[in-house]
């Protein structure tokens, strides 16, 4: 069995077949996507964040909106830039969103990805200390915010409050139980995966990696979840961690999805350069019938390592067309994989 849920980039923009032509429209049909996965079967709705860009960027009303509207979904984030979170303010809106679901937020954060502007963050007001980079913040934020959602005591009460305090240092309010066992840090190396371990964070990984070897993408992923798993089982956390790729996968069932999709070429991974100096590996994509994909996806050996899996959804084909591309999966994928 495997937990399967979509993943979304929010897109919106004023081409002519986009059914997400604004802001608004993006909101709102994510939360009617979220409702409508969960129908169908479908484990979890998460969304990518990105600022400066015309996508989705502040996510915490949008997942309090979806754990209002739905009841059993796992809701969540692939990735939160910590660059740009202060993280004591970010622990206050994650717990009161997730007090709203249920407890059932699920948030991927990290350093994030090359970004629409230049340091985008220092408009934000943040900036590194002396002789730290952008990756040292956001470590240093996401390892603060990990800190306060123990929901320990730290600020010093005020002798004279305007209403009574509970004895001794307060904390954060409000504070969900629980939610610190469902905080997952993206990682786009070995390194990172195995700091997330030793801190005790689950693990995302991307359909992007740096490329630490040049072997295929998905041999590349998977090495670096049997890293992650060493260390964790190395650092003796009590739990067992949760861990999720990300895949494009379109099963061609109608006319419609040969329309958008053709007949569906077979794809391979591309190796590049996302940031100077930093080679990078990006994962193939699974276009075609079921049969053929179905074929294919058993030679994954990362998604055989996760116990979570994302499907990329092309948001701005609407409710509808992303509901039937998750069912898609669902029905005619998922099952001869043993995934369901």
């Amino acid at each position: 069995m495997k937990k399967i849920g979509f993943l979304s980039f929010g897109h919106w923009s004023a081409a002519p077949n986009s059914q997400a032509r604004s802001a608004s429209d993006v909101l709102l049909q994510s939360i009617d996507l979220a409702v409508a996965a969960e129908e169908l079967g479908a484990d979890g709705a998460y969304f990518r964040v990105h600022h400066f860009a015309r996508q989705l960027a502040s996510p915490f009303p949008l997942l309090a909106a979806i754990g209002a509207k739905t009841k059993k979904i796992e809701i969540g984030t692939a990735v939160i830039d910590m660059r740009y979170e202060n993280p004591l303010y970010m622990a206050e809106d994650a717990g009161a969103a997730d007090l709203i679901s249920g407890g059932r937020l699920q948030l991927g954060i990290s350093r994030g990805s090359p970004e629409q502007v230049i340091d985008g963050y220092r408009y934000f007001g943040y900036n590194p200390e002396e002789g730290k980079t952008d990756q040292d913040m956001a470590r240093q934020n996401a390892e603060i915010f990990w800190e306060v959602l123990k929901g320990r005591g730290f600020a010093q009460p005020n002798p004279r409050p305007m209403f009574p305090n509970p004895p001794g240092l307060l904390r954060l309010e409000p504070h969900s139980e629980g939610l610190r066992d469902r905080i997952w840090w993206g990682a786009a190396s070995d390194a990172t995966a195995i700091w997330a371990a030793q801190l005790g964070m689950n693990l995302q990984s991307s359909t992007l990696k740096f490329d630490e070897s040049g072997k295929p993408f998905h041999v590349q992923q998977a090495e670096q979840i049997r890293a992650y798993r060493a260390a964790w089982k190395e650092a003796g956390h009590e739990r067992e961690p949760r861990v999720s790729v990300s895949r494009s996968i379109f099963a061609i069932t109608s006319d419609e999805d040969r329309a958008y999709f053709g007949a569906g070429q077979r794809e391979e991974d591309q190796f590049g350069y996302i940031e100077p100096e930093k080679r990078a590996v990006f994962g193939r994509g699974y276009t075609g019938a079921p049969e053929r994909i179905i074929e294919e996806l058993r030679q994954d050996e990362a998604i055989a390592e996760a116990d979570t899996l994302l499907i990329t959804v092309p948001n701005q084909l609407g409710v509808d067309y992303n509901a039937h591309v998750i069912e898609n999966i669902l029905k005619h994928v998922a099952p001869a994989l043993g995934w369901r």
